[in-house]
């Protein structure tokens, strides 16, 4: 705290602080925003106004807008009945040689107000003042994540303990002030802390013991750095919110009651909904002005009824639990994701019991794609605004953008309004830039390990700036940006005006790749480090994710859907592949034509080459994916024509994307760690991510040129044998496992029948697939309960799913990573033969494979009508085909052939 005084430069005489408690209840709030206009001023003390005291062009009147004392001052100029708002503020002198007002609805506004003073130097104006301001977004938040890169030994996706070994960040009690500290000025007033299961790192059970993660000594530390957190974000106008998923338990408690920690289709017991329900009391009681942000999907099924009883019989009760306890009438904030759950339905049931309820739901799912979003996404965002309760934003995991720098003002503009006027929302949380899996570390290759929080000021104050006022002109923000990099860096505002066009620029490029390219919105696919021909040739392959186009991209074209068109002369809609390939580089070369005259930088030295470093990756990346996308335009019109010379012709465009996938190589090998800050085996596109593999550009390059080089050798077959490329599939063979129940099982074939309780017959399978012993199940059971076979087997075995190529909720729903994180927990989750079987009247069927190791185990169909297609050994069907048994054409794969066994 400064003890130097400060004179007011109008008057020469030293400022006097007069304050007003009239209507405080955040004391501890108000006090750190009192304290901070004394060390603003230059003060150590201060007065409490009394009715009377003389106010002159000295003094600072500090209070609540609304109490009695402030309504009795002479503020005639001043409506404060504007300041109705939570968070509004307003500045107010009259004229010169009056008092100068700082006035508030609550006493976050007063904190909001203060660092108006302090940014704005508005103790240097002499004349008359009126600020009057406030938030147009009601929850402005970000958030760090409890997780890491990979799993812990022993454990699953979600599943971290609070420990130092894992956490060491979480302990530094600098760590957080500075953290904090960067939330304050950006106006955040909400931190969501994400964590599979926190309660038993954070609390005790007399009842449940076991259910505890770490010792003592830890438990203790745990305890006083999460009090020390809330108390020091409260003080700052931040609310700390716990996320949690449903339904995990911690591992000794599973151990100790023979349960998993996570399962998919788990039936919820009697057990578990007690200790889940006093876990949730005893945080609540111990922490109750915490909040709660509640995943009720992914971690459970929720089919049927099965979220909404678990909100409203076991979460919202367990909050209400330890409100009694601790006889407190305040409801902690309660928000609901609408992730892999009916977020309408269990919102109507809920709301009846609980009224602080939030709903909360991804911008554009697990990445940064458009300000344009539509369809049914948009559908269910205004669905959840209109429920009358504050719907919040979730800026998502931004798989597509990292690891690169990513700050473009005018996206993120575009983005907040189109939350607001497309999706009629008015809260927001938005996650790291990127690397969230590695927090507080970005992916940058340095000597010492960059802070996210440093790094990517750029995002952060975006982000905050629109949340709080979204409507500033082109003009007053190319100003504005052009101000921030010019001091950040230490260069000239003309040179701050350059690069932050070249920023904007660059911001247009992997935004528009995913949403015109992609396979998919979610973490599983890492846009940065490229994609597969067949990728792009034949997305359906690798589980194309629609909404991804349907809804997070302006209307327009897969390149399937361009190809087939331009075979056809039809007219083209949108926006379209070959469009955005030309786009990407258009934006990528004036990106790297406004920075090639800068001058050197002064501060920040080294981010800053950083950054002009990702400019030219931006470059190479466009370049890499404008020619492969018109590669495989090309290599698609062979598709529809079957005429080699045209097949020849993507050559060229291949060979080029190769050459700038060696520039995008040469320009990450020694500035970046890796590409994506998840991986695990979530991780599926470029390749398979399992153990930390395939996360670099230089472990990727190699794929591309064997697939380049497979490439030209099938374009040599193809020469000389003048046809179509065979690939012979041989039988597979039933292997016997010991089932623990009684299962009827009936030969795969043509007219076979594989439901007890319908008619329906298989009219269509592969040749390769007859003869395999099925397992016949009763539809409408499976459709109510789904179906569990307990069986074991002395050698390892493959079981054969049939999926429904339907979204219908009869159907079982395939495993989707983009929903479910364990749905690859037996490598289920790719397609392993697509279009591989019919039943009358039925949608096609895909299938999928669990692996299983020789021993006992169990087998979770869940509920919806599937098919049980056979066994096989675990040896077969390493490669997926499409079996195309319905002769609609061949998806030109088997052109591209295997890298190290992985068929491309």
């Amino acid at each position: 705290m400064s003890t130097v005084m400060l004179f007011n430069p109008a008057f020469g005489e030293e400022w006097q602080l007069f304050y007003s408690k009239d209507g405080v209840v955040n004391d501890a709030r108000y006090s750190y925003a009192l304290e901070k206009l004394k060390a603003v001023i230059g003060l150590t003390n201060s007065s409490e106004y009394t009715n009377g005291t003389k106010l002159d062009g000295s003094a600072i009147y500090f209070g609540l807008a609304a109490n009695p004392t402030s309504k009795s001052l002479d503020v005639s100029s001043l409506d404060l009945n504007k300041l109705n708002k939570p968070e509004s503020f307003a500045i107010y002198r009259k004229a010169a040689g009056g008092p100068l007002f700082v006035l508030a609805k609550d006493e976050s506004g007063l904190l909001y107000a203060v660092n108006q003073i302090r940014q704005g130097n508005l103790l240097d104006k002499k004349g008359a003042i009126l600020i009057q301001d406030g938030p147009e977004m009601v929850l402005r938040g970000t958030s760090i994540g409890l997780q890491k890169t990979e799993y812990l030994p022993g454990r699953d996706v979600y599943e971290y303990p609070y420990t130092e070994e894992s956490f060491p960040w979480f302990y530094d009690k600098d760590h957080w002030v500075d953290y904090l500290d960067m939330m304050e000025e950006n106006r955040y007033n909400t931190l969501y802390l994400w964590n599979g299961h926190p309660f038993s790192s954070l609390v005790k059970l007399a009842d449940y013991p076991e259910a505890l993660e770490v010792d003592e000594a830890t438990f203790a530390k745990n305890e006083k750095v999460y009090r020390f957190l809330t108390e020091e974000a409260n003080k700052r106008g931040i609310w700390v919110i716990q996320m949690f998923y449903n339904i995990i338990l911690p591992k000794p408690f599973a151990e100790k009651h023979g349960l998993k920690t996570q399962e998919r289709n788990r039936v919820i017991t009697p057990l578990i909904e007690d200790y889940t329900r006093k876990s949730i009391a005893a945080f609540v009681e111990k922490y109750p002005n915490v909040g709660l942000l509640i995943t009720l999907g992914e971690a459970m099924e929720g089919v049927g009824e099965d979220d909404i009883n678990w909100f409203t019989n076991t979460i919202i009760p367990g909050v209400k639990d330890g409100l009694r306890a601790n006889n407190s009438p305040y409801e902690p904030p309660i928000i609901l994701r609408a992730h892999d759950t009916d977020a309408p339905k269990v919102m109507k049931a809920a709301l009846p019991n609980y009224k602080n309820l939030y709903t909360m739901a991804k911008y554009n799912g697990e990445a940064l794609t458009t300000y344009t979003p539509r369809g049914k996404w948009a559908e269910l965002h205004r669905s959840l605004s209109n429920i009358g309760t504050v719907h919040v934003q979730n800026v998502h995991i931004l798989a597509n953008l990292e690891p690169f720098r990513y700050g473009s003002p005018d996206f993120i503009q575009k983005s907040v309004k189109a939350m607001h006027e497309v999706y009629l929302s008015n809260g927001l949380h938005i996650y790291p830039q990127a690397s969230y899996w590695d927090w507080p570390y970005t992916a940058d290759k340095t000597s010492k390990r960059m802070l996210q929080v440093d790094r990517d000021w750029m995002w952060y104050k975006a982000w905050s700036r629109y949340s709080w006022k979204v409507g500033y002109s082109k003009a007053e923000e190319e100003q504005f940006w052009a101000k921030c990099l010019a001091e950040h860096y230490g260069i000239s505002l003309e040179n701050g005006q350059a690069l932050l066009y070249a920023i904007e620029e660059i911001g247009e490029i992997s935004p528009k790749i995913l949403r015109r390219f992609g396979i998919t919105d979610g973490n599983r696919q890492t846009s940065s480090l490229g994609m597969l021909m067949t990728q792009l040739i034949n997305p359906y392959r690798y589980g194309l994710f629609t909404l991804l186009y349907e809804s997070e991209a302006p209307e327009g074209e897969m390149i399937i859907d361009y190809a087939e068109k331009e075979h056809k002369g039809e007219s083209h809609v949108g926006e379209t592949p070959l469009q955005v390939a030309n786009e990407i580089v258009v934006h990528a070369n004036k990106a790297i034509q406004a920075i090639e005259d800068l001058g050197k930088p002064t501060k920040n030295i080294e981010d800053f080459e950083r950054l002009i470093n990702d400019v030219y990756i931006h470059h190479a990346l466009a370049e890499h994916y404008s020619y492969k996308v018109k590669a495989a335009i090309t290599v698609l019109g062979y598709k529809y024509t079957k005429n080699q010379a045209v097949l020849a012709k993507a050559l060229p465009d291949f060979e080029a994307s190769v050459e700038a996938y060696k520039k995008l190589t040469a320009l990450t090998k020694d500035t970046y760690l890796y590409a994506n800050s998840m991986q695990t085996k979530q991780r599926k596109i470029p390749m398979r991510g399992v153990d930390g593999t395939f996360k670099h550009w230089d472990e990727m390059l190699p794929v591309y040129e064997q697939e380049l080089a497979n490439f030209k050798h099938s374009l040599d077959s193809l020469r000389k044998s003048s046809g179509k490329i065979e690939v012979p599939l041989k039988s597979f063979e039933s292997v016997p496992v010991k089932f623990s129940q009684k299962v009827e099982l009936a030969e795969l074939k043509k007219g076979a029948q594989l439901y007890s309780d319908q008619e329906l017959v298989i009219t269509h399978l592969p040749k390769e697939l007859e003869g395999l012993q099925a397992i016949r199940t009763n539809a409408e059971q499976q459709k109510v309960a789904g179906t569990v076979l307990v069986f074991e087997n002395s050698k390892p075995v493959k079981f054969l799913v049939g999926y429904y190529n339907n979204e219908d909720k009869v159907f079982a729903p395939k495993p989707v990573l983009e929903i479910d994180a364990s749905a690859n927990n037996y490598g289920q989750a790719e397609a392993k033969i697509r279009n591989a079987v019919r039943v009358q009247y039925m949608p096609m069927v895909d299938i999928h494979t669990y692996s299983f190791p020789a021993g006992k185990h169990e087998l979770k169909v869940p509920k919806g009508e599937a098919l049980l297609l056979g066994i096989i050994s675990d040896e077969e069907l390493g490669t997926p085909y499409n079996a195309d048994i319905d002769n609609q054409g061949d998806d030109l794969d088997d052109l591209f052939g295997f890298y190290k066994g992985t068929k491309l």
